[in-house]
């Protein structure tokens, strides 16, 4: 059961469902939406024009969307195909209960890659995308060219600030503070330092968890204790080249996960920007340009 208060649904800033959102965002972004059933799920993606020769695989972060990519969209785009998808359960994708764990969103990235016949993609994937993305290159050595991560839980024991902890750490979700979704996600959006989010965007972040998404979707970390020590032993056999991109001074995945990460997996390499969580965000030419750099053969000799 999840406190009575986060089942609310609160429009806050403006938008009175999702449509009304999607459509604000749309008229201001040069990302465009579409949905498809995806493992019988409704699933938000974004697919841009241009380069065909490479693929890439861009998975959303929690408690943002695929609109995080924006900033570095036209860029990217630039050097590969992009797929951007909101995660099911995340932003605007449906969710299913056995999806909220690094394990289950991994087969689901997976079903991912087959679904938009991407030809051993790179993938992006910050945020919860970290173990997710490891454990999917785990099960699948030879599925991805590359990965980029950071911001997620990697550390065992685990290394996660005050707040974060406490979600992972309550008995129950009864026992955490009675707050509505959007006073909690706005309450994590405002780490964002020096990227100000438009207006349309971030009641896209807000209204994807309105009404019972918020809750369910916390299960992911919930199971860190878990899934991380399983992932931990696996780390050694991962041969696709992964690049590390974290926050240095990041309050809620402290930044000894990206050295943990690099200390285990054999082929990679760690990246600290003046940033806190949301590097790709506050940081995003920084961030597109060493993403950029590894695609254009920094990930051959990490």
């Amino acid at each position: 059961m999840c406190p009575e208060s986060w089942r609310v649904n609160v429009y806050a800033t403006g938008a009175t469902n999702e449509r009304d959102t999607a459509m604000a965002v749309a008229s201001e972004s040069k990302i465009r939406t579409q949905t498809r059933t995806i493992d019988g799920l409704t699933i938000r993606y974004a697919e841009s024009d241009g380069v065909r020769g490479v693929d890439a695989l861009l998975v959303s972060p929690w408690p943002e969307s695929l609109y995080c990519y924006e900033p570095m969209w036209d860029q990217l785009a630039e050097h590969a195909h992009l797929v951007a998808v909101d995660l099911p359960g995340f932003g605007h994708s449906e969710g299913r209960e056995d999806l909220f764990s690094s394990r289950g969103m991994a087969g689901f990235i997976l079903k991912l890659v087959d679904e938009f016949e991407l030809e051993q993609p790179h993938a992006i994937g910050p945020d919860i995308g970290t173990s997710a993305l490891l454990f999917a290159a785990a099960d699948q050595p030879n599925r991805f060219r590359s990965l980029v991560i950071g911001g997620g839980g990697a550390a065992v024991p685990l290394q996660l600030g005050v707040e974060l902890k406490q979600i992972v750490d309550a008995p129950s979700l009864d026992a955490l503070p009675p707050v509505t979704p959007r006073q909690a996600i706005g309450a994590v959006l405002n780490y964002h330092e020096i990227h100000k989010l438009p207006d349309s965007v971030r009641e896209d972040y807000l209204s994807g968890y309105d009404g019972e998404r918020f809750a369910p979707s916390l299960g992911f970390v919930r199971a860190y204790p878990t899934e991380l020590p399983i992932l931990s032993e696996l780390l050694p056999q991962i041969r696709t080249p992964v690049e590390i991109i974290q926050g240095a001074h990041d309050p809620g995945v402290l930044p000894v996960n990206a050295q943990y990460l690099r200390d285990r997996l054999p082929r990679s390499r760690v990246n600290l920007l003046d940033a806190g969580h949301f590097v790709w965000a506050d940081r995003s030419d920084d961030y597109a340009a060493l993403v950029i750099s590894w695609w254009n053969g920094g990930y051959e000799n990490p």
